[in-house]
């Protein structure tokens, strides 16, 4: 029972030191993070209602 506080407490402190040398982003890098996110989306939404039509059009066509 000791070994596995002791594992424990080791896990969360070398946590703690691994989020202490990331270097996060800033106001500007998130928010262009976010833009380039978002502008992926909805490209890959628009080709996938597109072809969604395109296959029904087809399957349609077929029946």
């Amino acid at each position: 029972m000791k070994r596995s506080f002791k594992s424990l407490f080791s896990f969360f402190s070398e946590s703690w030191a691994e989020l202490k040398k990331v270097r996060w982003p800033n106001r500007k890098e998130l928010t262009n993070y976010t833009l380039i996110v978002l502008g992926t989306i909805a490209v890959v939404a628009i080709y996938f209602w597109v072809l969604d039509i395109g296959i029904s059009a087809v399957i349609e066509a077929i029946i």
